[in-house]
């Protein structure tokens, strides 16, 4: 897995009635994109993880001119 700043990690939940969670990546600790991550959930909440298989990246494309 790869990840950029900037970068929306979708959770999926694992159990039913679970809803899938968003995150963005604010900081890349690991190695060339690689986890741990420090993310923001959409409540403000941060922490660093580093996601499992049922973690989906939503790669932002750059703006262009």
């Amino acid at each position: 897995m790869e990840a950029q700043k900037g970068d929306r990690l979708l959770m999926h939940g694992r159990t039913v009635g679970q809803h899938d969670r968003v995150a963005e990546v604010v900081e890349v600790l690991g190695d060339r994109g690689t986890p741990p991550y420090r993310v923001r959930f959409q409540d403000g909440h941060e922490t660093i993880m580093s996601p499992g298989p049922d973690t989906v990246v939503r790669h932002e494309k750059p703006t262009g001119d």
